[in-house]
């Protein structure tokens, strides 16, 4: 059965819905902003490679925090327009609730939230999640380690007569049936990428097979792939 939590009750659950996800992890929070507890449940996420999601409507992360989160190949950031919902899932339990992300361990404010159990409260735990997935579907996908990820962006790269027979690599890994966030781990592993500074640098062996470094005023960095290149 649902279960009401106030201010110390939240932050709690919260921790532990983080903590206890083996699957899955969907954070919603109108401000991508985190405190240091958050960064390490979320690098400990990124090491047992859980396959995490957050949603925003509003960045106010620092140039340091952006460098960290860069690192993070398992951790996928969305932006959602006029987002303005605070909802935290895992694939077994799920928080709504008046919580920022960025507040969280703010035990002086006043919040309210609710915790539902997926086997005890079926049908609202699969409403909110279905709602979760719908605002991801809406949101723009944008990553941050390499390039921003958006339906114009393929036009773009398209209408360049250079990168013909390229794809990007959200494209590549598309067509390999993988997660961009493997290939890029391919690609690091076998010595196409390397990371430096907490950014992926294309090295001479990824230049060697075609692999190019791309730069767009309005989408940020990329890169283009021979599209026959497999890893």
């Amino acid at each position: 059965m649902a279960k009401f939590l106030n201010t110390s009750a939240t932050n709690y659950f919260l921790e532990e819905l983080i903590k206890s996800a083996k699957d899955k992890l969907i954070l919603i929070s109108p401000f991508l902003r985190l405190n240091d507890k958050i960064k390490e449940l979320l690098e400990d996420k990124n090491r047992l490679k859980i396959d995490v999601r957050i949603v925003y409507g509003k960045s106010e992360l620092q140039p340091g925090e952006i460098n960290w989160l860069r690192g993070l190949l398992y951790i996928r950031t969305s932006f959602c327009k006029n987002l303005h919902a605070k909802c935290y899932l895992n694939e077994e339990f799920c928080i709504i609730t008046s919580l920022n992300l960025y507040e969280f361990s703010q035990v002086n404010n006043n919040e309210m939230g609710v915790l539902v159990h997926r086997f005890e409260d079926v049908e609202l735990y699969k409403d909110t999640y279905e709602e979760a997935q719908r605002i991801i579907r809406i949101s723009e996908e944008v990553r941050v380690s390499v390039e921003t990820i958006e339906k114009e962006n393929d036009s773009v790269i398209e209408c360049d007569e250079s990168s013909i027979g390229r794809l990007t690599t959200s494209k590549l890994a598309k067509k390999m049936g993988v997660k961009t966030n493997e290939l890029l781990e391919r690609l690091l592993k076998e010595g196409y990428l390397e990371a430096r500074e907490g950014k992926n640098h294309i090295t001479s062996k990824g230049k060697g097979v075609g692999g190019e470094f791309r730069m767009s005023p309005k989408y940020g960095s990329y890169f283009l792939w021979p599209e026959d290149f497999l890893v």
